[in-house]
């Protein structure tokens, strides 16, 4: 089958790694992907935002299955366009991606399904909004209500942290994502990822990742679009998952069914972890990234058969075939990020990187210029590698590390730590 992946960084990259194994793939495209990607498949240069030019593409290339990857086209309504042009399509319509799109939104299913998870209020002007953190105090969270890339969060542990995150969303850091905002309880824990695939009645566990938000080691500095991440996340434990499908994942299907907005895709439930119970922090409406990156790793060639049934309404029927074993990627971001940063600095020594099933170089943010790989984004590679333990697995992935030569990047040194100084 042609198979058309929409996205550019290293979520799709992993994706379309894992996917072109299936022997079910004849054709496959990323739109627009990036210089890795290019490597591995063919890639198409169309704004992955507009429905008409979509749809067009995949009548002209004869697309059977469309895979959208990251959350503003899922935003923008890309997969109600493609479905209603008749298209198999992976991911939420643009009502049932609010789960994402709108933490307000999120707040709302919860407090209608019952699903556990932090005290909430919600605001649309700064004096309100500032009266009320005032009073609450410190630890609490702020949140732009929107999209913002994964960095509209504020984790505020004094009261003039606080005041300054509500300053900066209410004068416009995250543009109109920052227009509503969230502010939340401070919930004390350890957060993991919990990854669900549902196609809109079923549901099917696939997975859970433990993240790294902060830029700097020990979990210091501001947040990021993450560091790093490794799979499975031991804090995440087979009945914490069975509490959280029956407590907040089955409770939240059943809810958007209700609504008439079915959902239809990957449920990526971000879950604080305390006491032995998980309480949702935040759903995403698509894979995570960088914890794609080592779902991949370890699920390979069976995804597709898994997002075909997700699509075509037979989850019921599938089973996921776990090897016993770990993964663990470290993102390699541009000197300055999540702050500003220059692109265009050229990065040597991919060609030297052994890769297999066990090492891979997933491309986030990359172009090419005069011949050679450049950096051309934040975070622009994860070095991922498998092994039998989480231990092996960093190991093989720092080494990665070390084959890159490139002044202009940078890489956190501890990526995994947290598991590893618990074992």
């Amino acid at each position: 089958m042609n198979i058309l992946i929409l996205g550019s960084g290293g979520r799709e990259h992993a994706l379309a790694w894992a996917i072109k194994q299936n022997p079910k793939t004849d054709r496959l495209i990323v739109a627009p992907g990036n210089a890795g990607i290019a490597q591995l498949c063919e890639t198409a240069d169309i704004d992955i935002l507009d429905g008409g030019t979509v749809v067009t593409f995949c009548e002209e290339n004869a697309i059977d299955f469309v895979i959208i990857g990251p959350e503003a086209p899922l935003a923008a309504g890309i997969a109600d366009a493609t479905r209603a042009a008749g298209l198999l399509t992976f991911g939420p319509s643009a009502a049932a991606a609010r789960l994402e799109s709108s933490k307000a939104f999120t707040k709302e299913i919860c407090d209608a399904c019952g699903a556990p998870t932090s005290a909430y209020a919600r605001f649309t002007e700064k004096v309100s909004a500032r009266a009320y953190v005032t009073e609450k105090g410190a630890p609490i969270v702020i949140k732009a209500d929107g999209l913002a890339a994964g960095k509209g969060v504020v984790v505020a542990m004094t009261l003039p942290d606080a005041l300054a995150a509500l300053d900066n969303m209410f004068s416009g850091e995250f543009g109109a994502a920052g227009a509503e905002v969230v502010i939340e309880e401070f919930m004390a824990g350890e957060e993991a990822s919990f990854f669900v695939l549902t196609d809109g009645v079923n549901a099917l566990p696939i997975g859970t990742a433990q993240d790294h938000k902060r830029v700097g080691d020990g979990d210091t500095g501001p947040n990021t679009g993450g560091m790093g991440a490794y799979s499975p996340a031991p804090v995440l434990t087979d009945a914490i998952a069975e509490r959280a499908m029956r407590e907040i994942v089955m409770p939240t299907i059943a809810e958007m069914a209700r609504r008439g907005t079915p959902y239809q895709g990957v449920l990526y439930a971000g879950l604080m972890i305390a006491e032995g119970q998980g309480r949702l922090v935040e759903y995403n409406a698509r894979f995570g990234d960088p914890e794609t990156q080592v779902l991949m790793m370890r699920l390979g060639a069976q995804v597709l058969d898994l997002l075909l049934a997700t699509a075509e309404g037979r989850l019921g029927l599938a089973r996921v075939n776990w090897a016993d074993d770990h993964a663990l990627t470290i993102v390699m971001a541009t000197n300055g990020y999540p702050g500003p940063y220059q692109i265009g600095s050229a990065i040597q020594g991919l060609k030297a990187l052994h890769e297999d099933s066990f090492h891979m170089a997933f491309h986030a943010g990359t172009g090419m210029a005069d011949g050679q790989i450049i950096a051309n984004g934040g975070r622009v590679l994860n070095l991922t590698a498998r092994g039998d333990t989480l231990a092996q697995a960093r190991s093989r992935a720092y080494s990665m590390v070390q084959t890159i030569d490139w002044p202009g990047g940078f890489c956190r040194s501890d990526i995994g730590w947290r598991a590893l100084s618990e074992s």
